[in-house]
């Protein structure tokens, strides 16, 4: 590389995420030949429209990968139709409400506190401010049940065109079949974004919505999936029926999901991303990935009883899937925020978050969110929990000893260069 500057910072990054641990439960590494994909020849083709329907020239190739990315994604959800276009997860939300709703249109989603998503109209988004959304809650925090009865009573008052489920800190699996069994009270669209979930789903550790009467599923291609940073749009339903393209019937969703990703919200697609995409699909089909799958849920399940005895309070009693959360506030009387920057100093990153209710500010929140997928990536098991937990442990316990802090990250380092990132292997 002949920038200097930048090949300095690409190597610091490396050394800082081969030295610690990652736990931050929407983060993981891809493989080398995802990020060989990334970096490929795609990125310099513009490939506005859709295989076959290109507005410019020298297309057979991006055609050729966009299709496999396609066919290779619907296969591993058991969906009709894919598009994998949106940039991120985010987009892909924003694409489905647009081909969808009209504005002021109502939304019944998970509360954000009680573990929903920003893009599940946070009063900060865009969305927010064009549709109506309505929340539903967990009935109790320490099993984790999201109350149903609430979500039906809130359906047939409210009468959502939309019903999302999915999640950022829920620690807990939905129970899809009731949501469906709700949403076909009142006609609406169902819709679950998978986005922490998708490698889970995939493997088939996890329930998949769509087997359950959802109509769409909504990702990202990061996280559980292993892929590049990137977005997915799932569905059922085929395009080229006969309805018209712009017919908003729940049989038309893929030709309203495709006329609303590209020209609704998008430009020309990121080719080397959907080739980066095809190859992280390729990927979740191994044996070897429903084994890994297993395992992010065998590690989570055992860090969470780690933690438990060692006095955290988690939200929900534990784990059903990736991701634990826990009242860090009430368990050390240290805001997350804290526990953030006090487990950054030692090696091991996760991320502040609000618990359900929280009264503390988001940016200095009650809480933690931590999880297993990226570190399962790294080879850990079972058996290396216990030391994670004993470490965040030791560094609460000494959040204000510089020097002991010091001492851990040393630790830490050395556990961690055991194992290998994924960019290592040839």
């Amino acid at each position: 590389m002949i920038d200097e500057e930048v090949k300095k910072l690409i190597n610091q990054e490396t050394n800082r995420q081969r030295d610690g641990l990652e736990l931050i439960p929407s983060e993981n590494y891809v493989s080398r030949s995802v990020l060989e994909a990334m970096g490929s020849v795609f990125t310099n083709k513009y490939s506005e429209g859709y295989p076959g329907k290109r507005y410019y020239g020298g297309q057979e190739f991006t055609d050729q990968v966009e299709n496999l990315a396609i066919e290779r994604a619907k296969k591993l959800f058991r969906a009709d139709h894919a598009n994998v276009q949106p940039h991120s997860g985010a987009p892909a939300n924003e694409a489905v409400y647009s081909a969808w709703l009209e504005p002021g249109d109502n939304v019944l989603a998970m509360d954000l506190s009680h573990g929903g998503h920003l893009t599940h109209g946070s009063p900060v988004t865009r969305s927010a401010h064009l549709y109506n959304f309505i929340r539903y809650k967990m009935k109790d925090v320490t099993t984790g049940e999201i109350d149903y009865e609430e979500m039906m009573q809130l359906a047939l008052t409210h009468k959502p065109k939309l019903i999302l489920v999915g999640f950022s800190s829920y620690p807990r699996e939905i129970d899809y079949l009731k949501v469906a069994q709700i949403g076909k009270q009142v006609n609406a669209l169902l819709v679950a974004d998978i986005a922490h979930i998708a490698g889970l789903i995939a493997a088939g550790v996890l329930k998949n919505p769509l087997d359950f009467g959802f109509h769409v599923l909504t990702s990202t291609t990061h996280k559980t999936l292993r892929g590049p940073r990137g977005g997915l749009i799932l569905s059922k339903g085929e395009v080229g029926n006969s309805l018209k393209a712009s017919q908003k019937d729940i049989v038309n969703i893929p030709n309203l999901i495709d006329r609303a990703v590209f020209p609704g919200m998008q430009g020309g697609p990121h080719m080397h991303i959907i080739a980066a995409k095809a190859v992280a699909f390729f990927e979740a089909m191994q044996p070897e990935f429903v084994e890994y799958a297993k395992q992010i849920i065998n590690n989570a399940a055992t860090l969470a009883q780690e933690l438990t005895d060692r006095k955290f309070k988690l939200i929900t009693g534990g784990t059903s899937n990736h991701l634990i959360l826990s009242d860090v506030y009430s368990s050390f009387n240290l805001s997350g925020d804290i526990v953030e920057s006090t487990l950054d100093k030692i090696g091991l990153t996760l991320n502040k978050n609000v618990i359900p209710d929280d009264a503390l500010p988001p940016f200095r929140p009650s809480g933690i969110r931590l999880g297993t997928p990226a570190v399962t990536t790294r080879g850990l098991k079972e058996k290396d929990m216990g030391l994670i937990a004993e470490w965040m442990k030791s560094a609460i316990d000494n959040h204000d000893n510089d020097s002991y802090l010091t001492s851990l990250k040393e630790e830490v380092k050395q556990f961690s260069t055991k194992f290998k990132l994924p960019s290592d292997l040839g």
